[in-house]
């Protein structure tokens, strides 16, 4: 999910910096639907918003930090769908995995183009790497979290090393919710996919089944 510029209530209007970012934003991930980012120029970027190369130098570096940019926005929404189960609350667990998985998979079935693009140039690209590296670091470190908690509490079973198991299940969902992005879209593959997604989340972390 790209950032976007303007807010409401208290908080202050966008400014046409804000408005100008989030132009080039939009018209990346517009190109990203059918082309890679090393086949989309800088000039196609200035042109989509409406600007000057120039002006596009003024905002961004370059077209890959207008990719980490985008990614950032849409990553930190995969958090937040993570968090229906890192603060779960009485919820039983497997209505908050299930519901946290389907928003995840939702998000990567809207931003595909992005995602695929930001796995991609995390082997190439330094900035790119060291920024997913500290995405997966902060995923790991929270599920490691909630799994201690939840066995501290006595609603999970001892098992394997929290942040070990953790790393497993983060890496699982990557990869998966990244295949499925590439698939023809079918809800009932989907919801299959959310279905045997939870089922492996709670024989791991609460040893029940779905």
């Amino acid at each position: 999910m790209s950032p976007r510029a303007g807010t409401v209530g208290s908080r202050r209007r966008p400014s046409k910096g804000d408005l100008t970012s989030q132009a080039i934003l939009d018209t990346a991930e517009r190109l990203l639907q059918t082309r890679s980012l090393d086949d989309i120029a800088v000039d196609e970027l200035a042109s989509g918003a409406g600007i000057s190369r120039s002006t596009f130098y003024f905002h961004f570096a370059s077209r890959e930090a207008v990719l980490h940019a985008l990614s950032g926005g849409i990553l930190e929404a995969l958090y937040e769908a993570a968090s229906s189960w890192l603060r779960r609350g009485n919820e039983p667990p497997e209505d908050s995995i299930r519901r946290a998985l389907g928003a995840s998979l939702v998000l990567w079935r809207k931003h595909g183009p992005v995602l695929r693009a930001a796995v991609r140039a995390r082997d190439t690209d330094p900035m790119m790497g060291e920024f997913w590296t500290g995405v997966a670091r902060r995923f790991i470190e929270a599920t490691a979290s909630q799994i201690d908690i939840e066995r501290a509490a006595g609603t999970a079973p001892p098992g394997p090393d929290a942040k070990s198991l953790a790393a497993v299940l983060v890496s699982m969902n990557e990869q998966a919710f990244l295949n499925r992005s590439r698939a023809r879209r079918s809800t009932a593959r989907d919801r299959d996919l959310v279905d045997t997604l939870t089922c492996v989340w709670l024989r791991s972390v609460y040893g029940i089944q779905a």
